[in-house]
């Protein structure tokens, strides 16, 4: 299952930090960050349900930088 969500990040290098990050949560099978519209492109592993992974992500996202936000 493949989903897009609105980020908030402030930096390309954040952006390049969340996208690696999220490339390794167990679920994920790739992701890819978008710095110019803000969004994450996030394909899910079969049987992996978004609302799993998601939270978990959320909260990565805000050790990389505090003002990181996903939107889901």
């Amino acid at each position: 299952m493949k989903k897009v969500y609105k980020i908030d990040v402030d930096c390309a290098n954040c952006a390049n930090k969340l996208e690696d990050t999220a490339k390794k949560f167990e679920g994920i099978e790739d992701a890819a960050v978008n710095f110019m519209t803000q969004k994450i492109h996030i394909e899910f592993k079969d049987q992996v349900s978004p609302d799993d992974v998601m939270p978990e992500l959320r909260k990565a996202c805000k050790k990389i930088h505090r003002g990181c936000e996903i939107y889901i």
